[in-house]
């Protein structure tokens, strides 16, 4: 009697974490995008939705890499190459895979760092986007301004 009551009290304890976690994943989790004074700039969900400091939608980031804005029409692209390229497809930057984010004639604005901060050209911290994908971070920053 013991042993299946200790098994009945384990798997009740199982069971807040689990509704918890489920929450997480269906609610999809937001990455805090910040100013370079850590205030909350906006988010970015893990499903591409981006919102601004009041969760308000001010855009869409698509798996097949259009960008949108809240009225869902296109914007702009992000190519699998880190090509930026407007809602006519013309090139407007490029996103390295060191973070280096430069204008469509190769020179360099900003970077986006692999713990997150954002900076200009100049080196400066114009911003944080820790867990967000560096083109992202670079569409929102340096692109469309969403």
């Amino acid at each position: 009697m013991y042993i299946c009551r200790s098994k009945k009290i384990n798997t009740m304890k199982k069971i807040p974490i689990t509704i918890i976690a489920i929450m997480m994943v269906c609610t999809g989790i937001a990455q805090t995008m910040e100013s370079s004074s850590h205030s909350t700039a906006g988010y970015i969900k893990s499903d591409g939705t981006i919102e601004n400091s009041s969760h308000s939608t001010v855009g869409y980031i698509k798996s097949d890499g259009t960008v949108e804005n809240s009225s869902h029409s296109t914007i702009g692209y992000i190519k699998s190459d880190g090509t930026i390229e407007n809602s006519s497809h013309s090139t407007i930057g490029y996103v390295k895979s060191d973070g280096t984010v430069e204008n469509s004639s190769h020179s360099t604005i900003g970077y986006v760092k692999s713990d997150g901060t954002v900076e200009n050209s100049s080196h400066s911290t114009i911003g944080y986007a820790s867990g967000v994908k560096k083109e992202w971070a670079a569409v929102c920053y340096f692109f469309f301004k969403l």
